[in-house]
Order: C-alpha cells, then structure tokens, then sequence
C-alpha cells in the first residue's frame, strides 16, 4: 500500500452508554490514493467524525480492517500510535481554538510542532515556518496571536501548524464550519493548493456545499456505511470552453451490498424486499409486493418498475 494512501474495508465501531449499543458505523468501506484530496459528506450521525477519529489514531474501530500512510490502525500500539500521530498525520478541527495555542504566536505554534514532531532539521526550522504561512495566505500574521487574527487567518494558521510535521495525510473536521461563505472559499483553495503543491493525501469532513468545488470525489456516508461516491472532471465543450461535469454512484461492499438513494427508494414505494432481474446491460430493481398474480408470471411486468 502507498505511504500516503488511506484504505478502510468492513470498518465498525460501536459505542456503549448504559448498557445500550450504538453502531457509528457499520461495514464502512473507503479507499482514498496517495495525493488524493477527497471529502467524505453525510448527515449528523451518520459516522463522518467516528471515522476521522479512527484515522487519525483518536479512536479504535470495533471490528474491520484500516490503514493509514502504511499503519495498520487495529494493530498499532502505544509507542507507534503516538509516532503515527506526530509524523504520519496532520489534523484540523472545526473550532479554531483547537488548533492554536493562544499564548504563541503563529511562527511559534508551528515551532512548536516542530520540536514535538522532530521531523524538520533544527536549522531549517524558521525557514519551514515561513514558507508554509507564505503557502496559504497568511504570511501577514506570523509574529500575531490567534486572538489577534481573523477567522479565515486562523484556520491557514491552523493549517500550516497540521502541515509542520510534513504529514502524509491531512484530516480535516468541518474545516470551514466557523466561516463565512468566502472566507471558506478561500481556506478551501488554500487546501487545495498544499495538497497539489506538497503531494499531501487530504480527507475533508463537511457539510459545506462549496467543497465540491475542489475535490474531485466526494463520498457519501449513510447509516454508517459508504453509500454513493460522485466523480468530477474537467473537460471542454464544443466551444472549448471549460465545464466541469458530476456523475455520482452507487458503492457496491465486497459482499455485494449497496445503498439505494432514499428518493429512488420513495418514488417507488420500495420496502421489505424487491425484485432483482439481469438484464444484457443492468440490473433491474422492482418493488417486491407480492401478488397472486405473480405466483404464475414470476418475470411479468409491475406497474412501477425502475432500474
């Protein structure tokens, strides 16, 4: 598996309180490559931040396999747990007071991490710190505090401090959650630009439409499990002009298993169980009701029908 690569195959945690169980996630699967900037989007409670957590060594998943720049998540132990947090991954929360220390400075809370990670030479330390606040956009803000800066400045800050150990992979949690809509415009493309620039794996947590806009995959997670994945692409059209096009699918599990989208299920009245039929070049999905009538047409048509 590639250093930088991001790869989860039956993935299930499940949370007890009282006696009761919850299943964050149930047979998750996700395969993100090295130098993929991808973002993972699903209503509350469908699992988003139980993953991240995984991913970033935060948590342990019940049952299912996950790894993470090389690290087998369910075998790690303590000592390379902690390596794995200081030198493999780099992480941004929501809420910036999170990410920044603020008694330091932005030049001194990567310093910082530098020092905590060990990853970046003593000598080329300063150098490292102002290149990468040069990188996204707040240069501006190197010797201020985070109660001296803007929202969008803090979040770059943040960034920057994530990207200090020279990760392989960068996670973010609602990254864009605190800010208004053009200042996520532009923490998103500060993003967009390390992930391009420094070949970092990057998963984004969201529910900020505008995200689209700089990845090319987006996947969805329903009830704890993966349930669609939508493609982008830049072309040109017939005038040569640029147009960017969306196809989303269904993610089919080892087993077989899909999620239907909740309108298709709605437009047909499907419940319980339907009809599957092969056909030369896709799979027909009808509802199940049984008739009397179907007893002696087992392959005749319903009203309703879809594929």
């Amino acid at each position: 598996m590639a250093d930088g690569a991001i790869v989860c195959e039956g993935l299930v945690r499940i949370f007890t309180a009282q006696g009761v169980e919850v299943q964050a996630l149930q047979g998750l699967e996700l395969r993100v490559g090295t130098g993929e900037m991808v973002a993972v989007v699903g209503a509350s409670g469908s699992g988003k931040s139980t993953l991240l957590g995984i991913l970033a060594g935060l948590d342990r998943p019940t049952a299912g396999s996950a790894r993470v720049a090389g690290h087998d998540l369910i075998t790690m132990k303590g000592a390379e747990r902690r390596e794995f947090r200081r030198r493999s991954v780099g992480f941004v929360w929501q809420q910036s007071a999170r990410n920044l220390l603020p008694y330091l400075s932005a030049r001194e809370n990567i310093a910082m991490v530098h020092e905590v990670a060990g990853v970046v030479p003593r000598s080329e330390r300063t150098a490292t710190a102002d290149e990468l606040l040069e990188q996204l956009g707040a240069a501006e803000v190197a010797g201020k505090r985070p109660g001296e800066m803007s929202g969008g400045q803090r979040q770059r800050v943040a960034l920057a401090v994530a990207l200090a150990n020279r990760p392989r992979v960068l996670l973010a949690d609602e990254p864009t959650g605190e800010l208004d809509e053009h200042t996520s415009a532009e923490v998103l493309a500060a993003m967009e630009a390390a992930n391009r620039e420094r070949g970092v794996t990057t998963l984004i947590v969201t529910h900020d439409a505008g995200v689209t806009e700089h990845v090319e995959r987006t996947v969805r997670i329903r009830d704890g499990r993966t349930a669609t994945e939508t493609l982008r692409r830049t072309g040109t059209d017939d005038e040569g002009r640029a147009v960017r096009t969306a196809r989303e699918y269904a993610v089919l599990d080892k087993a077989g298993r899909m999620q239907l989208p909740a309108d298709f299920v709605a437009a047909l009245e499907l419940r319980e169980r339907v009809r599957l039929s092969l056909e030369p070049d896709h799979v027909r999905v009808a509802p199940g009701h049984y008739r009397p009538a179907d007893a002696d047409d087992e392959s005749g048509e319903q009203a309703g029908d879809g594929s």
